[in-house]
């Protein structure tokens, strides 16, 4: 499988039911290759697109069968008998049905048959078709078109579809024994309800829709609710009129009683609010002659007090009475807000209004779009490769060849194409792509506004129009400028089209909009064969998502979806056949097109001056220069910094000469086990320490020395004591189990010990009052001074006669205030206290 889909690509087959299509695309695919025709390429078309495989089957056998009788080549019989046995092999490569719901039709299952058909308050036009049937494949065109041209008629009656071919069961329910198959469900159906047949059509659009009309005409009740009377009015209901309706126009149709104008235009207005069309038949003679009337059909507006006013359009016909009447002051559609003034849209503080001239195009919504484009769509890609790669250098390369900017936005999209083209390998980040879009020195005077500004694509609410609309215009300017370019050269009709389809794919933010753009692509972009070709294709897709999108909730209230052009835009543009119909004046639409988005005729109101912007891309690419170079800067300074760090770090503490030791938050630590015991305390400079801010300001290295030096005394001092007290206590002391007594020593034993004692008390007096003068002396020489806290615990000294009354230990006068965290020095616990006598 993957082999045979390695096979080279061509263009898809036209599929509508003919076998001679066919025959004309395989004679134009067997000239692509000097090979001959490759399997592979079918197989691409069948998996790559929106083909149906029975469809396939079902016009490759005829081919297959007289390939002699319509000169088809041996060799191309033989390689359709090959994929018809691949495809009957393979039935379900590509998905089933010939509709989808952006075609306006609503597609029926087995989940969902019932609920839609049985009890519901609008009429539903049904068509059976198997998919598999070339008939019903030729038919659908005619099917989509119906309920295209009638989807205004929402919700008094829709049309629906079923696959026979996948649903063979609910057919059979509903009765259906060939295909296509088209019935007619009232409204409020019973589950017994099977529906009525159309018949007579002959996939003929106008007499297909007015069967439908009868049949609304003739329904039974209960009717739809939404469906409008459909019969004519008298001139007594007329004159009564307003007085039970509050719309603001009445506009009556005059026609003779077998025409369908009025009837289909009352259904055209139905979604719409403050207008009622009814019809008035030319028997009507009263009525005639007073308004006098004298062609028929006719359209008057009719206003309370008896005053009317003929309805001015082109031609008359349905179309021009319904566009006429939807453009009316004040008719909306149901739900939609009243458009806005002028006047409230030019004092909008959100954004200030732009006035333009709805006729024109501007450059300003194009360089708009293109600035959105290039930094906000594709900035979604961060690694383009694959597919998206292709796709953003075709779209960018139809840019740089086409886009009628100014010299400095030229400029840039030509740098780009450039840069892209240079670039050979699998990958491009986007982070790269946008240096080359903001950092464009490499080509002097080249740049595009960052910021975007809508002119006539700006929309009555922000979050309406804009973007669409500006990207949509972008397209059509693109087509027109290549066949304005390349008219004596038509060897690529296809170059913007494809590049247009493949970024709407890849990068367009709205992911059902590119999938709908996508399979409108797919049905008929084969079909293009001239430059001109191109600039129609695009403009009719157009027309059908304008279509599809009339009434949503993306429709600007203050410019509504429409066939375009209008009638006011374009009068020449818009005909009528004989059966009465609507046509388009294609060569009319063409030179329109062509005239509308010519690069002479685009107006530079609103631009960003070119001078202005120039100056802030310099001033932009100065700043961002500085940004580079300080990184630069930083990034090589960072080794040194590091080196210096780590010298740092090893070098010996200042007046420890030939000391280990390290640096830890700008402080010497030795790297020798801490003692309890530190250095003895050294003469410091004048600084009032109050220990309580020494954690605020991460303790000062002087007072922190002396505070520990102090403590460290004090520990030295008890150590001393209780040494001294025990050597004394060993001479006296007898020997274990001497003599009685031997537990207590007696009374001389206990005046010893009381003499040791108080020689002890003095050795740590004197020490203690040592460490006292040098503190205060320390305060005279400019040390530190360590603030006494409050009063500490009782003087056990003096009361058990180790010091004397009025002396306490330095420790009394440290303990309350000196509070030294865990890992700044080691921390000076009190020893216990002797209980022992």
């Amino acid at each position: 499988m993957q082999m045979i889909a390695n096979y080279a690509r061509f263009e898809p087959p036209p599929l509508h039911g003919t076998s001679v299509n066919l025959v004309r695309w395989w004679e134009g695919a067997g000239t692509q290759t000097s090979s001959g025709i490759k399997l592979g390429s079918v197989f691409d078309v069948v998996v790559g697109t929106s083909v149906r495989t029975d469809s396939l089957v079902c016009s490759l056998s005829n081919m297959s069968r007289f390939a002699d009788h319509i000169g088809l080549p041996q060799k191309v019989a033989s390689v359709t008998r090959v994929l018809v046995c691949f495809l009957l092999i393979f039935p379900s490569i590509t998905g089933a049905g010939l509709y989808t719901a952006s075609d306006q039709i609503l597609v029926l299952t087995p989940q969902n048959v019932n609920s839609a058909l049985i009890n519901s308050t609008a009429a539903v036009v049904v068509e059976f078709y198997a998919s598999w049937c070339g008939h019903c494949v030729h038919f659908s065109p005619v099917y989509k078109s119906l309920a295209r041209d009638i989807k205004e008629w929402k919700p008094a009656v829709y049309l629906a579809a079923i696959d026979c071919a996948e649903n063979i069961e609910v057919c059979r329910d509903y009765g259906i024994s060939g295909y296509p198959s088209i019935k007619f469900f009232n409204a409020y159906s019973t589950n017994a309800s099977m529906g009525k047949y159309i018949r007579g059509f002959n996939r003929d659009l106008k007499v297909l829709r007015q069967l439908i009309v009868d049949r609304m005409e003739a329904h039974e009740e209960p009717a739809p609710p939404a469906c409008p009377p459909l019969e004519p009015i008298s001139q007594a209901e007329i004159t009564s009129f307003f007085e039970t309706n509050t719309v603001e126009y009445l506009a009556l149709i005059f026609e003779e009683s077998t025409s369908y104008v009025g009837k289909e235009v009352t259904l055209d207005l139905l979604q719409f609010e403050n207008v009622s069309v009814r019809r008035v038949l030319r028997s009507e003679e009263a009525l005639v002659s007073q308004l006098g009337v004298t062609e028929f059909p006719s359209c008057y507006l009719y206003y309370p007090g008896g005053n009317a006013t003929r309805l001015q359009v082109q031609i008359e016909a349905r179309a021009f009475y319904s566009y006429a009447l939807q453009r009316l002051p004040g008719v909306v559609r149901f739900g939609k807000p009243k458009p806005l003034s002028t006047d409230l849209l030019t004092n909008n503080t959100v954004e200030p209004w732009r006035a333009f001239n709805s006729s024109r195009v501007y450059m300003a919504d194009l360089e708009s779009a293109l600035s959105y484009s290039l930094h906000v769509e594709l900035s979604s890609t961060a690694v383009f490769k694959g597919d998206a790669l292709s796709a953003l250098k075709g779209y960018i390369a139809v840019l740089a060849k086409y886009f009628p900017g100014r010299p400095m936005v030229t400029n840039l999209l030509k740098s780009l194409d450039s840069w892209l083209k240079a670039q050979d390998g699998a990958e491009v980040s986007y982070s790269d792509l946008r240096e080359v879009l903001d950092v464009p020195a490499q080509v002097p005077n080249s740049g595009l506004p960052a910021v975007v500004r809508w002119v006539g694509c700006q929309g009555s609410k922000p979050h309406l129009r804009r973007y669409p609309c500006g990207v949509w215009t972008l397209f059509h300017v693109l087509t027109v400028q290549a066949q304005r370019s390349n008219e004596s050269d038509a060897s690529q009709p296809q170059e913007v089209l494809k590049a247009v389809r493949d970024y709407v794919k890849e990068f367009f933010g709205c992911r059902e909009c590119a999938e709908h753009f996508v399979a409108m692509a797919t049905e008929g972009l084969w079909e293009v064969k001239t430059l001109s070709g191109a600039v129609t294709w695009l403009w009719t897709r157009h027309n059908r998502v304008n279509n599809r999108l009339a009434g949503a909730l993306s429709e600007d209230p203050h410019f509504p979806k429409i066939q375009w052009p209008s009638p006011k835009m374009c009068p020449t543009c818009h005909g009528v056949r004989q059966n009465g119909e609507h046509s388009w004046e294609m060569d009319r639409v063409l030179a329109f097109l062509v005239s509308h988005f010519d690069c002479d005729r685009l107006l530079p109101d609103y631009l960003v001056d070119e001078s202005e912007l120039l100056a802030q891309q310099r001033k932009t690419h100065e700043a961002n220069v500085l940004i580079t170079q300080k990184r630069a800067e930083r990034k090589a300074a960072a080794p040194a910094a590091v080196s210096d760090k780590m010298a740092a770090e090893s070098a010996p503490w200042p007046g420890k000469p030939g000391a280990g030791g390290r640096v830890v938050r700008g402080r010497w630590r030795s790297l020798r086990k801490p003692g309890a015991a530190g250095p003895r305390p050294r003469d410091a400079q004048e600084d009032i320490v109050d220990l309580d801010s020494f954690v605020n300001q991460h303790f000062k290295n002087k007072a922190l020395r002396a505070a520990a030096a102090a403590a460290a005394t004090a520990v030295r001092g008890r150590t001393l004591q209780r040494k001294v007290e025990a050597e004394q206590g060993a001479r006296v002391r007898p020997a274990h189990g001497a003599g009685p007594g031997a537990g207590d020593g007696g009374p001389g034993a206990r005046g010893a010990r009381r003499r040791a004692r108080r020689a002890a008390a003095e050795a740590v007096a004197e020490e203690a009052g040592a460490v006292r003068h040098g503190v205060r002396g320390g305060r005279r020489q400019g040390g530190p001074v360590v603030r006494r806290g409050p009063p500490g615990p009782p003087d056990l000294g003096a009361e058990r006669g180790l010091l004397p009354a009025g002396h306490q230990p330095v420790r009394g006068a440290l303990s309350p205030l000196v509070h030294v965290p865990h890992g700044h020095v080691p921390v000076l616990q009190e020893p216990p206290q002797d209980t022992t006598g």
